[in-house]
């Protein structure tokens, strides 16, 4: 009965491609616990030691006591909506000086709810061809048309928008600002410039750089002064926040639009209160105290040739990544092989993310092991 699955999953283990779910015995901030080892964890996205901080959280719960609920039991739109949704929203607004703002359950429900729901018939979307998997999906779900052009590319860009754009009613065009799988940076001045020329909406999904960059952490678009000039920008809480779901910012008309076209919104049951509460909790306390440690860690991810805190080592070909991996393992580094469609095809590779209590020295070991090619098992 379920004999093509096997076979798909038989030549998935052949190519090492196959991927399964680890038992990990817990976490401490920019450590792992896995397979009796402690390690220093370099495949989080906690960037900012927020999650699995015993410390934080108990301060946390002390402040909460029993005011917030560990459900929600319903979506947004029937009855889960509570006052501590709308203040986190309204918090989110004022920091980016945006009309609006809507929580979802996670950034990929954000990203697949707003690009199927505003690209109509008639519309378009302009993609960096190595933006996110929920974005393709997304587009791939919206009634509208897109393309994809190469990775910032913007000669490529500007060469779709001066031969497409006219053929459409709304043209978006969606970038990340700090690519999750490389750690570069979207020329993002660039982008403003095409958006105006052509008119377009411009959607920044600033998932990896919220919390991290800008003056107030808000994002690159943050720390170039363009905030103003980005219709809709995309944040998530589960990574440098240490909290889950994501948010959207931007116009009242685009918000309003997405709570009554946005299936990923309408259809999810809300997050619990108490995350919703400790998102809020996080972002006015605790974010502002670590702007010095977040320049630190970006220091730090220069030093290693990136443009962010997140470094790609590219190795090729799936088999020698996961060998990489366990080399890494055996000297204390836990890191996981990231193969494609998540990355193309020969390129697969692993990615460090830097934490921001990580220091230069923790990772002179990872320099040799990678660069010497140790096989140390």
């Amino acid at each position: 009965m379920y004999e093509n699955y096997s076979q798909i999953l038989d030549e998935l283990k052949s190519k090492s491609h196959f991927r399964d779910l680890k038992d990990y015995e817990g976490k401490d901030e920019k450590y792992i616990y896995f397979k009796g080892q402690k390690l220093l964890n370099l495949s989080s996205n906690n960037y900012l030691n927020f999650a699995d901080n015993k410390e934080l959280t108990k301060e946390f719960l002390d402040y909460a006591g029993d005011k917030y609920s560990f459900g929600s039991a319903s979506a947004r739109l029937l009855t889960g909506t509570l006052p501590v949704y709308s203040e986190l929203e309204e918090l989110i607004s004022n920091l980016y000086n945006k009309e609006a703002t809507l929580l979802y359950n996670s950034g990929y429900h954000a990203n697949v709810g707003i690009t199927s729901s505003l690209c109509q018939n008639g519309d378009v979307i302009f993609s960096d061809k190595l933006n996110h998997a929920s974005i393709i999906d997304g587009m791939q779900l919206a009634r509208g048309k897109f393309f994809r052009y190469p990775h910032l590319d913007m000669s490529a860009l500007e060469t779709l928008l001066e031969k497409e754009r006219k053929n459409y009613h709304n043209a978006i065009i969606v970038t990340e600002s700090v690519f999750s799988m490389d750690g570069d940076i979207a020329p993002l001045k660039k982008i403003v410039e095409l958006k105006k020329k052509y008119n377009c909406i411009l959607l920044i999904d600033e998932a990896h750089a919220f919390g991290v960059f800008g003056r107030k952490g808000l994002g690159v678009a943050d720390e170039l002064g363009i905030i103003g000039d980005v219709d809709l920008i995309v944040g998530t809480f589960g990574k440098a926040i240490g909290s889950v779901g994501a948010f959207v910012t931007g116009s009242k008309i685009l918000v309003d639009f997405l709570i009554n076209k946005s299936r990923s919104f309408i259809f999810s049951t809300a997050i619990p209160p108490i995350n919703v509460a400790f998102t809020k909790w996080i972002i006015e306390n605790k974010l502002p105290v670590v702007r010095e440690k977040s320049r630190n860690m970006l220091s730090l991810g220069r030093k290693f040739g990136s443009e962010s805190h997140i470094i790609p080592i590219v190795v090729g070909e799936n088999k020698d990544t996961i060998d990489l991996c366990e080399v890494l393992f055996h000297n204390g580094y836990f890191t996981l092989p990231i193969r494609p469609p998540t990355v193309p095809a020969g390129t697969s590779r692993i990615r460090v993310s830097l934490t921001c209590e990580i220091e230069e020295k923790e990772l002179e070991k990872l320099k040799e092991c990678v660069s010497e090619g140790l096989l140390v098992k």
